[in-house]
C-alpha cells in the first residue's frame, strides 16, 4: 500500500516537472511578447531569466494588430478552419451514416479502402493535387487550401463507428412512421451523433489552424497565407521582421484560438485522441 503511494506521488512528480518542461517556451514566448523591442534587441534575458515580462508593454501585440499583414493571416486560417469543419462534418457523417446504415452494393469492398487513406502520407498526393488545382487555376484561393483536407478517413471511422453503436430500434420505428431515409438522418441520427460531431469538429479545427505543409505548396502570394506560414514567412526573414518582440507576439496572437479552444474542449480531444487510436 505504502509502496503504491509512492510509485503514485513519484509519477505525479516526473509528470509535473514534464509539464513545467513543455511549459517553459510557451511562457518564455509570452514574456518575450510583453517587453519591448529595444531591450530584447540588446538581450532577451533579465534578473528573472527571461519569464517575466518586465518592463511590461503591450506595444508588440497592438502593433501586430493594426499593421502588416498578420490581420489577414488570422482572417485566412479562420476561414480555412471554419470552412473546412463544416464540410467535414457534413461528408463525414454522411459517409459514416451510409457505411453504418445503409447495405448498398460494394460497401464491404468501399469502406476498407477509404480506411487505407489513414496509412497513406500525404505529402506522397501532394504532387497529383498541385498540378490537378493548378490546372484549375484553384492556387492562391480559399478552395485550393481547403478542398485536399475534405477527405479524412479518420473522421469517417468515428462516425461510422458512433451511428453503429445506435440501437436499431429507434430507426426503424422512425421507418415505421413513414420517415424515409434522409429524414431518419437529420432528425434523429444527427440530434444523437453530437458527441461524436464535437469531438470531430474539434480534431479537424485544430488539423486545419495548424496546418503548414499544404498551405506552403499551395498559397505563393502574402495575402492568401494562413497564419502558421506568415508567421514562418517572418521567422526566415528574422532582420525584417522588425523585432523579436513583435514575432513573438504574432505566435502569441496566432495560439490564442486553438488554446482556448483546447481549454474550452479538452475532454471532448482526449476522447477524440482516445478514439482515432482505437482505445
Amino acid at each position: 500500500m505504502a509502496g503504491s503511494r509512492s510509485q503514485r506521488r513519484l509519477l505525479t512528480l516526473v509528470l509535473i516537472v514534464a509539464a513545467l518542461v513543455w511549459l517553459l517556451p510557451i511562457v518564455w514566448m509570452v514574456s518575450l511578447a510583453l517587453q519591448p523591442n529595444d531591450l530584447l534587441a540588446r538581450t532577451t534575458s533579465n534578473v528573472a531569466w527571461g519569464l517575466i515580462p518586465w518592463p511590461f508593454t503591450l506595444d508588440n501585440l497592438t502593433y501586430v494588430l493594426s499593421q502588416g499583414m498578420t490581420p489577414r493571416w488570422f482572417l485566412n486560417s479562420a476561414i480555412v478552419a471554419v470552412s473546412m469543419t463544416l464540410l467535414v462534418l457534413a461528408l463525414s457523417s454522411m459517409a459514416g451514416y451510409a457505411f453504418a446504415r445503409i447495405p448498398f452494393p460494394g460497401r464491404r469492398l468501399l469502406y476498407p479502402l477509404v480506411l487505407a487513406g489513414l496509412v497513406i502520407p500525404e505529402q506522397a498526393v501532394f504532387i497529383p493535387l498541385y498540378t490537378m488545382f493548378a490546372d484549375w487555376g484553384w492556387h492562391n484561393g480559399y478552395a485550393a487550401l481547403v478542398a485536399p483536407r475534405l477527405a479524412v478517413p479518420i473522421g469517417v471511422f468515428l462516425m461510422t463507428q458512433f451511428f453503429r453503436g445506435i440501437p436499431d430500434y429507434i430507426e426503424e420505428a422512425a421507418t415505421l412512421d413513414g420517415a424515409g431515409r434522409w429524414t431518419v438522418f437529420t432528425r434523429i441520427m444527427l440530434p444523437l451523433s453530437v458527441p461524436a460531431m464535437v469531438t470531430l469538429a474539434i480534431l479537424t479545427f485544430l488539423y486545419a489552424w495548424n496546418d503548414y505543409l499544404w498551405p506552403l505548396v499551395s498559397a505563393s502570394r502574402p495575402e492568401m497565407f494562413t497564419i502558421t506560414l506568415g508567421l514562418a514567412s517572418l521567422q526566415s526573414n528574422f532582420a525584417d521582421s522588425e523585432g523579436l518582440g513583435r514575432v513573438m507576439a504574432s505566435g502569441v496572437l496566432a495560439s490564442l484560438p486553438v488554446v482556448l479552444l483546447f481549454l474550452l474542449f479538452q475532454r471532448q480531444v482526449v476522447r477524440g485522441i482516445a478514439m482515432g487510436s482505437g482505445k
